[in-house]
């Protein structure tokens, strides 16, 4: 895959240098010549000095061609700029933009850009952690209003059903792993002991989960 990273701050020099180490094809775009150097020598990818939203950098950068762009400067405006023109100009599959203001971020997820309001996801993640950390998460959707959390079925819970644990529209039993093997339950089927469940969660409704599945 060929990704275009504006923005070589620490999330994307350490995002860049992951990508990289797997195998893709990385370009990084800052206009501070420091933060470009400062990439460690493992970084396989190349490096463009130039502003993040600027044609000609970019298309230096190579983002004619590439499959993904990613927006982390330390600014709202350059990266919800630059992720419109990778999208609308270059018409680059996935764009994503690391938006700071909750509020905007909701808005250019409508204009089809993939935003990720780092506030709004932090604040979720620190209120779970201190609050429902019996509960930890394994995946979190949009800003962390949802998550995907696994825990082992408790003692006094085997046996019952997947529908007993359930609420509509705030927690849902989506897969189950039994000795070792995945499946995905159907209405009514049984917890056993040993089992994996993972559960679709609202923030929500956390502290209702933790109260049920609490010994």
């Amino acid at each position: 895959m060929k990704v275009v990273i504006a923005g070589c701050g620490r999330v994307g020099s350490t995002l860049a240098r992951r990508l990289s180490l797997e195998g893709h094809e990385v370009s990084v775009v800052d206009q501070d010549r420091a933060a470009l150097g400062s990439m460690l020598s493992d970084f396989s990818g190349t490096k463009h000095c130039g502003k993040a939203f600027d044609r000609r950098t970019l298309v230096a950068a190579g983002i004619e061609h590439a499959d993904a762009f990613v927006a982390v400067t330390s600014g709202d405006n350059s990266n919800v700029v630059s992720a419109m023109v990778a999208k609308q100009v270059f018409r680059v599959p996935q764009v994503v933009a690391r938006i700071y203001d909750p509020r905007r971020a909701e808005i250019y997820r409508r204009l089809g850009v993939q935003a990720v309001a780092s506030v709004t996801w932090s604040v979720h993640e620190v209120l779970a952690l201190l609050l429902h950390s019996e509960l930890p998460a394994s995946i979190t959707f949009g800003d962390g209003e949802a998550r995907l959390v696994s825990i082992e079925v408790p003692q006094r819970w085997v046996g019952r059903t997947i529908d007993e644990l359930s609420r509509t529209g705030e927690i849902a039993v989506v897969a189950i792993v039994r000795s070792g093997k995945s499946f995905l339950p159907t209405g009514g089927a049984a917890m056993h002991a040993g089992d994996i469940i993972h559960i679709a969660v609202a923030d929500s409704a956390l502290e209702h989960l933790e109260r049920m599945l609490a010994p």
